[in-house]
């Protein structure tokens, strides 16, 4: 697939349409948990149908969207008192505008591929922009839309609530409540710090004398991964609920069940030792946990560690592994918030003690796995005038063992899952994804 670029340029923020001057340049200093989240860009893949929207049209919603959302418009930095901050200066987001001399129907991927990234702006180098994005227009008259952002400003919670808004601005239509940003009495310790959870060896790791390897692995380890797509029907998934919950006084939840069934597969797939550990690590999300709004603009999210050894996952009924996530997840409540705020910036830990944070990007996870789900994300609802996507996606993230769990386009309840495995591993992990067993 030939990507022709026709032109990049930064959209700043318009104002009151536009007529109002920008504002005085501001900062958001880093919260705790943007500083130990992941330092990556979120990349997301969306296809409109013909007719899709005009690119002044998108390009105006995208500038009155930003005066709203100033910091997808600004640059990570440092404060005038040398804090790490998110600087409010007005640069722009960055839009590419391309074009495919080929039908959208004849590339579109049924999984992620590298071809992919041919729908996003060059990504490589040090980017100066917070939010990039390319409109890549096909013969056919679809329109591919390929979003990324700075994860370090903000999580998947955010960054959907933005792109709801800029819909709505695009169509004319009140945004919606304005973004609640980070400030410096946000989150505090305690008078009395509790700290009642080892945080040392969850959001921290101790790094080896002359040991730079934590996260990278083997570096060649993309050529032998595949991506690929499992989707889980609205049955499929009610069968898997009712056999895991049976003789439970309350079902398990859609995303434990498929989780603990994709958990058990790739397992079973990668041909494990039973005496080995799998560990999970899933995305918890702290708003409501310590009393934030929805809007909370920037990063609010912990991790859950379900963990069991591959005897148990391949041995004992998927009720067991719905169980062990369902209880991890349960044990990051509010108090374990608190916890690790009381840790964190307490002077208990961190840069004291040497700590880095764990959350760090690797190649292969195996035999553990990460998850994040979208299923309850507002991503399909992003519209620009002329109706909702006809997909959705992850971009292409080669990294064995890292889960993607996406509402189907099909909006009837059914759910893809994205699955990164070893091309050695494929055939077993399709034989055993739609069994019961």
């Amino acid at each position: 697939m030939e990507v022709k670029v026709l032109s990049s340029k930064l959209v700043k923020p318009a104002y009151n349409g536009g007529v109002a001057a920008a504002p005085d340049v501001e900062y958001i200093p880093l919260s705790i948990f943007d500083k130990v989240t992941y330092k990556m860009q979120m990349a997301i893949i969306y296809a409109f149908p013909p007719p899709a929207p005009s690119t002044a049209a998108i390009e105006k919603g995208l500038a009155a969207v930003l005066a709203q959302y100033r910091a997808f418009a600004g640059q990570l930095g440092e404060s005038p008192d040398g804090e790490a901050a998110v600087v409010l200066n007005d640069r722009g987001a960055r839009l590419v505008e391309a074009a495919v001399d080929a039908d959208l129907v004849d590339m579109a991927p049924a999984k992620p591929t590298p071809e992919l990234l041919r729908l996003h702006p060059d990504l490589e180098g040090e980017l100066q922009e917070v939010v990039l994005l390319q409109l890549t227009r096909f013969r056919c008259g679809s329109l591919a839309v390929g979003f990324t952002s700075n994860h370090v400003v903000a999580d998947g919670h955010a960054t959907s609530n933005f792109l709801v808004a800029w819909g709505r601005a695009t169509r004319g239509l009140p945004m919606g409540a304005p973004p609640v940003h980070h400030h410096a009495a946000l989150f505090k310790p305690r008078p009395s710090p509790r700290v009642e959870h080892d945080h040392r060896n969850r959001e921290y790791y101790l790094p080896a004398a002359g040991d730079d390897s934590h996260g990278h692995g083997d570096g060649g380890a993309a050529d032998n991964i595949v991506i690929h797509k499992a989707h889980f029907t609205k049955d499929f998934i009610a069968g898997l609920r009712a056999a895991a919950s049976e003789g439970r006084g309350r079902p398990f939840s859609r995303f434990e069940t498929i989780l603990a069934h994709l958990w058990r597969t790739m397992t079973r797939a990668r041909g494990l030792s039973p005496d080995e550990a799998s560990t999970i690590r899933l995305s918890v999300d702290g708003r409501h946990r310590l009393g934030a709004p929805a809007e909370y603009f920037g990063n609010l999210v912990l991790w859950a560690f379900p963990r069991a050894t591959v005897g148990d996952l391949l041995t004992r009924p998927l009720k067991h592994a719905a169980q062990v996530i369902h209880d991890e997840v349960a044990r990051v409540d509010g108090a374990y918030f608190r916890s690790f705020l009381d840790f964190a910036l307490s002077g208990a830990g961190g840069d004291k003690e040497g700590l880095a944070p764990s959350a760090v990007l690797k190649d292969v996870l195996c035999p553990n796995a990460e998850v994040d789900s979208w299923l309850t994300f507002p991503f399909y609802e992003l519209d620009f005038g002329t109706g909702s996507p006809t997909y959705f996606m992850p971009s292409y993230f080669p990294t064995e063992g890292m889960l993607f769990l996406v509402p189907s386009y099909l909006g009837d309840g059914s759910v893809d899952a994205f699955v990164p495995v070893f091309n050695h591993n494929l055939e077993a992990f399709k034989e055993c994804c739609y069994s019961m067993e």
